[in-house]
């Protein structure tokens, strides 16, 4: 029956539903469509936010956040399930009796189940996500109840149901306060309650009417810990297994173990969770004495290993000591996981050799690597339909499944056209997006440039400032030679700074103030533009995506776990300009380094820099287009109204930057000129494993440094790789 209805304009108004930050919150989407497409049993577990990640609106070129009321007209995907809703107990106290401990005088929240379906592709498998809402049990506040004051008591259920009300939008930091440390326990008490009843209710030939045996439980069940945020999975399970199902103390510990695995997620000091053993005192008191009592038993096994050595000791602790103690609990899970992993093989370096230095050299065996991946499900068949279809044409609809296939797509590379049709798609895509951009946020840009794309979320490591420093360059050098030719480029940056985070926003400024200058100067025109991709979620990355010519991945190496959006832009065509950092090593490899614009420092040359120590000085001084930037960005000419609007970003890039960068090795500047070539003529030498290929340019000229600017006086013509300057200024 024809309902008169459009179905991508039905697609347009649904809300994303933005229940997690950055790339761990999607990447666990696409674990889930994984799990369900290989057919493995397998249940996402997470909280059902009232409200999620922030929408971004940008005003006077500053960012604002609005809350995402993304629930507002309702959820057709979602199934409640209050038949299956939980208690989850907070606060109270410990009492230690013959019969064992018990939890007493607690405050409880009930957790209530919403299942949403998660499809595998064509093959008959549904799994599930189930997220848990907070809900006040009807005696929640019994005490104002029987004093009479029957509003004030109704109105204070609202603090048990703030438990699940919003989504804390930090990426990449932690902020210690105890809603969070309420939300974290929450999800893993509600979790490890159903998880241990769906055990018991399944008989796996067991003749008891309830199971009571938990000697199987590890070989029924795994829990990965995604990050350290369901740490509290480790002390819970112990509680629960020790004093509801009494198991022994040791037994416990073996299957706690066996059943916890942990993926590391971030090697940044700020990232990590170190909880004040205070407020864990208050809220969760079993837990920690639970925490105490396996540190002593990790401590007592280390220093029988290591006698004497009490720094190793406190290097390794869970209890950190100090003015606040504090449980750091990346420790925890490590202790209590038979598997740690990082999430690309230069992460997991670093994780080894680095972050968790001493539990590696107490158990190597459990140290692994599991690089990121992402679903093409969503990041090819979906977002690029185009590109999708044209693959399957030569190679049939297998790769869909198994990305290894797009290796036969090396038949075609001498095929013209295969590599025109290809082209195509890319143009339609670029063609569209700029439609969108055009009708949702009146900028006009032109769909012939070069689409040079930047969209994660914004923070220092991840250098959206040196992609400011390159374009201020680029319009330094058509404002000193207008006449010049130049290959159009439009440089689009788009993602959300965590709301506390005062550099990220001042970045988000910066990136506007430049957008502002360039994109009214009549010198300029079409030649260059700066787009800041307002309220970047994961709606409009299915459709920047496909658009991208060139994908800007330029981490400081050793500060990206993994990231996934490389792999998105490269399953779509587009060329990596990035450093050797994350899963770009990977990348590269199957891609064949020449396919891809590899510039900066690899790791050791950082760790070198640290020690030598850098001088921010040293390349503002020796690198006049640098200098030039830098002095623009410090005087105001980007912000006249205000001319020291940017002091901060200019200090933190003089004397504070905290990431040592350097352009030493390729220039990053040479190779955003092969990058911006004109793109002819697709190079015919590689299809790539993960999906990409090359457009590989033309080579043209290196781009002069003019006579006639005084910032390079004195300088031949063609002399200064502009990107040995940025990436050197860049001490992030």
């Amino acid at each position: 029956m024809m309902l008169g209805l459009d179905l991508e304009e039905l697609e347009e108004i649904e809300e994303d539903a933005g229940l997690g930050n950055g790339g761990l919150g999607r990447l666990a989407a696409c674990f889930l469509d994984s799990m369900a497409t290989l057919g493995l049993a397998a249940y996402g577990y997470g909280i059902r936010y009232e409200f999620g990640i922030f929408n971004q609106k940008i005003v006077d070129g500053w960012q604002v956040e609005e809350a995402d009321d993304w629930l507002r007209y309702g959820n057709p995907w979602e199934k409640a399930r209050p038949e299956y809703m939980l208690p989850v107990h907070f606060y109270g106290r410990v009492e230690h009796t013959p019969e064992g401990v018990k939890w007493i005088d607690t405050q409880v929240v009930l957790a209530m189940p919403y299942d949403t379906p998660v499809p595998g592709y064509k093959n008959n498998t549904v799994n599930t996500m189930r997220l848990w809402s907070a809900k006040a049990p009807n005696d929640f506040n019994l005490q104002e109840f029987n004093m009479g004051d029957y509003i004030e008591a109704v109105l204070d259920r609202n603090l048990a149901e703030n438990i699940s009300r919003v989504l804390y939008p930090n990426d990449n930091f932690f902020e210690g306060k105890e809603l969070r440390l309420k939300q974290e326990y929450f999800v893993v008490a509600a979790t490890l309650q159903d998880i241990i009843r769906r055990f018991k209710s399944s008989k796996f030939g067991c003749r008891d009417p309830v199971r009571t045996c938990f000697e199987t439980f590890p070989d029924k069940v795994a829990i990965q810990l995604n990050d350290t945020h369901p740490a509290l999975s480790i002390p819970e399970l112990m509680r629960i297994l020790v004093d509801v199902e009494k198991v022994d103390w040791d037994k416990a510990w073996e299957i706690t173990k066996r059943t916890c695995a942990y993926t590391n997620h971030t090697v940044l000091p700020e990232a990590l969770e170190r909880w004040p053993v205070s407020m864990f005192e208050k809220l969760l008191p079993r837990h920690l004495e639970i925490i105490y009592a396996l540190n002593q038993m990790h401590l007592d096994h280390v220093a029988a290993l290591y006698p004497g050595d009490i720094d190793r000791l406190r290097r390794m602790s869970v209890i950190e000591e100090g003015d606040c103690k504090r449980i750091n609990m990346a420790h925890l899970c490590v202790i209590g996981s038979h598997a740690v992993n990082g999430v690309a093989r230069i992460h997991s370096n670093i994780v080894k050799n680095s972050v968790f230095k001493d539990f590696y050299e107490l158990e190597p065996e459990k140290f692994q690597n599991k690089t990121n991946g992402i679903t093409p499900r969503r990041w090819l068949l979906l977002c690029n339909p185009g590109l999708a279809d044209i693959i399957a044409e030569k190679i049939g609809e297998g790769f869909i499944t198994d990305l290894s296939q797009l290796k036969k797509l090396l038949e075609f590379i001498d095929n013209d056209t295969f590599i025109r049709d290809v082209a195509k798609v890319k143009q339609e895509n670029k063609l569209k997006f700029a439609a969108h951009l055009e009708k949702q946020y009146k900028v006009k840009i032109n769909p012939m440039s070069v689409f040079d794309v930047q969209v994660k979320r914004i923070h220092e490591y991840k250098r959206q400032l040196l992609n400011c420093l390159h374009a201020i360059t680029l319009y330094n050098r058509i404002r000193c030679n207008p006449s010049k030719s130049f290959v159009p480029r439009t440089i689009i940056i788009g993602g959300k700074a965590a709301p506390g985070y005062h550099m990220a926003k001042m970045i988000i400024k910066l990136i506007t103030s430049i957008g502002e200058v360039i994109n009214n100067d009549p010198y300029v025109g079409d030649k260059l533009k700066v787009i800041f991709l307002e309220n970047y979620r994961v709606s409009l990355a299915e459709k920047v995506i496909p658009a991208a010519d060139l994908s800007q991945q330029i981490s400081t190496a050793g500060t990206e776990a993994s990231g996934t959006g490389n792999m998105k832009f490269m399953v779509n065509g587009a060329l990596t300009i990035g450093t050797m950092d994350g899963a770009n090593v990977e990348m590269a490899e199957e891609a064949g380094e020449e396919n891809l614009f590899i510039f900066g420092m690899r790791v050791e040359d950082v760790e070198a820099l640290d020690q030598k120590g850098y001088n921010a000085q040293e390349y503002y001084e020796s690198l006049p287009e640098l200098r030039q930037a830098i002095d623009q960005i410090s005087s105001g000419f980007f912000s006249p109204r205000d001319p020291g609007c940017f002091k901060d970003v200019v200090n933190m890039l003089m004397h504070h930057d905290r990431i040592p960068v350097n352009g030493r090795g390729k220039s990053s500047g040479t190779l955003r000129v092969r990058a911006s070539s004109p793109v002819t003529e697709p190079s015919r030498s590689m299809p790539v494993r993960s999906g990409g290929w090359s457009l590989l340019p033309q080579q043209s000229p290196h781009p002069t440094c003019p006579e006639t600017d005084a910032s390079t006086k004195g300088r031949k013509e063609g002399c200064t790789p502009i990107a040995g300057g940025l990436t050197s200024a860049f001490h992030h």
